[in-house]
């Protein structure tokens, strides 16, 4: 049987149903269907995930009434690159895919970022579906339109705004993750909780053990939860010049800590807790963010299995790959705060209390 729910996402010239619930791949080609004419469809994977349901997604897709065409890459961040959109461009174009098809991206967040990014150059804009298979693209990534690739200059500095034709979250597939991509995507649940407001927050404390053992009704509603708060956020913001960028706590210093330590040693989950726990911190001194606040959220993230992590990076390298975000204006780096659950800023932090606090970090991580 299955169970959902439905978020409806509105932008400008855009709008679209995120449906999560359990047992939704079987509904798959319809739901498809629902929202496109196309006779053919690009089904963008990764080897890891097409293993596990690429034949199933064909078949929906086939009953659904599609001409199906797999195209598989390579899992890992890696994948998020130039050569690796280019190659699918030029598979997109080898089939014959034209403006009425589609593309459908089975996978987790690097899969949505690649294959969104090249439906929206492919043909200058085909639609695309997005089937999220991980914690972390069902709750964050899938929803609200980014695309991208990285460049050696820092993580998603290239990209488009192509919103989906339809999400479908199925819970489901996540009985298949590992326990370090469950953590991945429950740094980005506390990271919205708290973004959110104070009923969010309570809800994460008094279901955490359910979340942690992976109950699937506990999981569909958080995930709910996260895409109707993000839903919000991007209907009113699309492109980032306000609202948004709340979207972007701990992301300072967890893009700086990916870059620095390359792509892929350090998990997203893992350098976003970070950098929540740094710019909590912070806050203390720019906003007199309280102690209980930050005492709060290192709980969670404890039981969410994202403890203080350590590394051996340096404040100096940290603060230069944080220059170079795209959240730097007027040449000043720019952190969102939290002044208390439901309560932030976005504001300009001065270089040396920036560093004055990531040498302090960097010596706690050598500590351990």
């Amino acid at each position: 049987m299955t169970i959902s729910s439905i978020v409806h996402v509105e932008v400008p010239h855009a709008d679209y149903d995120v449906t999560v619930g359990i047992g939704l791949l079987g509904e798959l080609g319809a739901r498809v269907r629902a929202v496109s004419s196309a006779k053919r469809v690009a089904l963008v994977s990764d080897s890891t995930v097409a293993a596990l349901y690429g034949l199933r997604v064909d078949a929906e897709l086939a009953r659904g009434g599609f001409e199906v065409f797999p195209l598989s890459i390579q899992p890992g961040e890696g994948s998020k690159s130039w050569l690796v959109v280019g190659e699918l461009l030029e598979a997109m174009a080898e089939v014959g895919l034209d403006r009425t098809d589609i593309v459908v991206a089975l996978g987790g967040g690097v899969i949505g970022d690649v294959a969104g990014f090249a439906a929206a150059t492919y043909l200058r804009g085909i639609d695309f579906v997005q089937v999220p298979t991980s914690l972390l693209a069902q709750v964050d990534s899938s929803v609200g339109g980014k695309t991208g690739v990285d460049l050696r200059a820092g993580k998603n500095l290239a990209g488009a705004f192509k919103q989906p034709r339809a999400v479908v979250a199925d819970v489901a597939l996540l009985e298949s993750l590992p326990q370090a991509e469950w953590a991945n995507g429950f740094a980005e649940v506390v990271k919205g909780a708290f973004i959110e407001g104070e009923a969010f927050v309570s809800w994460l404390e008094h279901h955490c053990d359910e979340l942690v053992c992976h109950d699937q009704s506990a999981v569909a509603d958080a995930v709910s939860r996260c895409v109707r708060f993000k839903s919000r956020v991007v209907s009113s913001d699309e492109r980032e010049t306000g609202l948004r960028e709340c979207l972007n706590y701990g992301h300072t210093l967890g893009h700086a800590i990916e870059k620095v330590a390359g792509y892929g040693v350090v998990s997203h989950g893992v350098a976003v807790a970070e950098g929540m726990r740094f710019a909590a911190r912070l806050s203390v001194e720019v906003c007199g963010t309280s102690r209980e606040f930050v005492e709060r959220q290192d709980r969670l993230l404890d039981a969410f299995g994202l403890p203080a992590a350590t590394m051996n990076i340096e404040a100096n390298e940290l603060f230069d790959a944080m220059r170079a975000d795209k959240k730097v204006r007027a040449g000043m780096v720019r952190f969102v705060l939290p002044e208390r659950a439901g309560s932030w800023r976005c504001c300009p932090v001065e270089d040396k209390v920036i560093l004055q606090h990531l040498r302090a970090w960097a010596a706690s991580k050598r500590r351990g």
